[in-house]
């Protein structure tokens, strides 16, 4: 059995049933669709997605890319994106495999593989995808293979996860990950910002703010924040607002009004053009959409 057959036996087993599964190793998850989905809004965190069958697409801002077993994903900040299950069925449901970066494991070996010069160059888009080595899918298929293991699972699973990471920094794409574990870089100067925004997202924004948390001027921060995440500050707080918004009247049967006045909106007409403006359609007709349709649950 390839590498290739195996991660796909591999993933169809441990998987089960259509969702999100975490599992017994840390960081470790699992995704899996019978059927293509809709498209799924979702704040993503840093990870990287390797896909064992089936493909989807990920929109950032107005850039749309698409991978499937012989490219993976990786996401470098936390990112409002919208994505989609294209290549699903009942026999070959799409499979994924998720694995969220542990910053503290990738500075860790990048000091260990030696400092390199520090791109000084405006960092690009914090989603990016790269073709999959046989080398790494070998990696992944040994961290997969440890589920089967638990007694060993926790002496060899960090050994396998340090492997990926040590590939992926290998990679082509190497250097935007190195920017992860580096303090001066551009990248995490950018992450500050969008941690103050997080954390304060109902709040009104103060641009001037953000920009001395990043350490930077105001025009260097907009232009360092637009190239990595796609949108400004203003449209990365809205998306963040208004996807609160969508999860509290779904899962908490909130009203649209008192959603829209939780995450910062004083005015529900406002609120309410604005989620639709995002989402396709006023907050009711959206949520009875998605009651309707499981796929919503399929959030990675």
């Amino acid at each position: 059995m390839g590498n290739l057959e195996e991660f796909q036996h591999l993933m169809a087993r441990n998987s089960g049933i259509d969702g999100v599964l975490s599992t017994r190793i840390p960081r470790l998850i699992l995704i899996r669709s019978s059927s293509p989905t809709e498209p799924i809004h979702t704040l993503h965190q840093p990870a990287v997605c390797f896909i064992a069958q089936g493909s989807k697409q990920v929109m950032l801002g107005d850039t749309v890319q698409t991978y499937d077993p012989n490219r993976y994903l990786t996401v470098s900040v936390d990112l409002p994106v919208i994505g989609q299950v294209i290549d699903a069925s009942a026999e070959k449901p799409y499979l994924c495999l998720r694995l969220d970066l542990n910053p503290a494991m990738l500075s860790a070996l990048v000091i260990e593989m030696g400092s390199s010069p520090l791109d000084a160059r405006v960092p690009g888009p914090g989603l990016f995808l790269s073709d999959t080595t046989p080398e790494l899918l070998d990696a992944i298929v040994r961290l997969l293979r440890l589920l089967d293991r638990p007694d060993e699972a926790d002496l060899l699973a960090p050994l396998a996860e340090r492997e990926i990471l040590y590939r992926l920094l290998m990679g082509e794409q190497g250097h935007r990950l190195r920017q992860i574990a580096r303090s001066e870089s551009k990248l995490t100067q950018v992450t500050r910002a969008i941690e103050v925004i997080k954390r304060d997202f109902r709040k009104p924004l103060r641009i001037e703010d953000l920009a001395a948390r990043a350490n930077m001027g105001l025009s260097s921060f907009h232009q360092h924040f637009k190239a990595v995440t796609a949108m400004s500050p203003l449209q990365y707080q809205k998306q963040l607002r208004l996807q609160e918004a969508r999860r509290l009247i779904l899962g908490q049967s909130i009203d649209a009004a008192t959603a829209g006045h939780h995450v910062g909106y004083d005015s529900p007409s406002q609120f309410s053009r604005e989620y639709a403006r995002l989402f396709g359609q006023p907050p009711l007709r959206d949520i009875a959409r998605l009651r309707a349709a499981p796929s919503y649950l399929l959030e990675a």
